[in-house]
């Protein structure tokens, strides 16, 4: 018999990604089974821990399996009373992207009976509220390309000889949109912006002239200091709670100088921590 050491439920919304966190789960070793009815759960990872097949599990579970989807929080409230924590992955993304993925897809929405696209993905929030309350890792990939995701998967599963908390670092333009699974949200358009220097403006935040520029502001080398400060007083509370995936958003006006220079700086100091790190640049390149 095999114990399971790692455990991962994916589910989110339809069209958000899935298929490919699965599949960057699979590559990472994991032994992924797709559509699993929630009653059936609990017997099939008995089943696998007595056959020793694996000791890592990946289940993609989604809104196709209808009603039986309700039961899947009673059985993972089962399985951890039986010293089993699955890691909970929800993908979403805005109902525009979401409606224009599936129509490109040419597949109608499983929850749609018959109706518009958008209607079935109303009901299939509705049904996954609950979850993604409970999720150990939201990712919202309406900007994300399959790559960036597949990436995010990666940095939070692979390699895990610790059980430290692991962080994803998000620069982001507000004229865009805040990013909507960001567990914290800090905004750099206090510092001054070198979008107004000509010399700088081509540049982006990851150019030298420019990280010197930001990082030279009193203010900003303040603010990462008492960012630390707050992220080293909130680990153990996140790690107590199960908690190990830690999303950071940080923006300013269009995501290419101030919050990205911001995003490289904070996560130096948070890898000299020895937190994993993945930084991503949403914005980067929209201008």
């Amino acid at each position: 018999m095999t114990e399971l050491t790692r455990f991962v439920v994916v589910t989110g919304m339809t069209g958000a990604g899935r298929g490919t966190a699965a599949k960057t789960l699979e590559n990472l070793g994991y032994f992924v089974i797709d559509n699993l009815p929630a009653p059936l759960l609990v017997g099939t990872v008995e089943a696998i821990e007595a056959t020793g097949h694996t000791d890592r599990l990946a289940i993609v579970a989604d809104a196709r399996s209808g009603e039986f989807f309700e039961s899947l929080i009673e059985s993972l409230e089962e399985l951890r009373n039986r010293g089993l924590h699955a890691e909970v992955v929800y993908l979403e993304a805005s109902d525009e992207v979401l409606v224009r993925r599936q129509e490109a897809a040419r597949r109608p929405h499983p929850l749609s009976r018959e109706g518009r696209l958008l209607d079935g993905f109303t009901r299939e929030r509705d049904l996954l509220r609950r979850l993604r309350g409970r999720a150990d890792l939201v990712v919202d990939t309406t900007n994300l390309n399959v790559h960036q995701l597949g990436q995010r998967i990666r940095a939070a599963f692979e390699q895990r000889e610790t059980d430290g908390l692991r962080a994803s670092i998000m620069s982001f333009g507000f004229k865009y949109g805040i990013p909507i699974d960001a567990d914290m949200v800090a905004d750099m358009r206090f510092l001054p912006n070198p979008f107004w220097d000509p010399e700088l403006k081509p540049m982006s935040g990851l150019d030298a002239p420019v990280s010197q520029f930001v990082l030279s502001q009193p203010s900003a080398q303040e603010f990462l200091q008492q960012y630390e400060n707050l992220l080293a007083l909130l680990t153990d509370g996140f790690l107590h709670e199960d908690k190990r995936f830690l999303s950071i958003a940080i923006g300013c006006t269009g995501g290419r100088h101030r919050s990205v220079a911001m995003a490289e700086a904070f996560a130096l100091r948070l890898r000299a921590r020895d937190v994993r790190t993945l930084v991503v640049h949403r914005d980067l390149g929209r201008e």
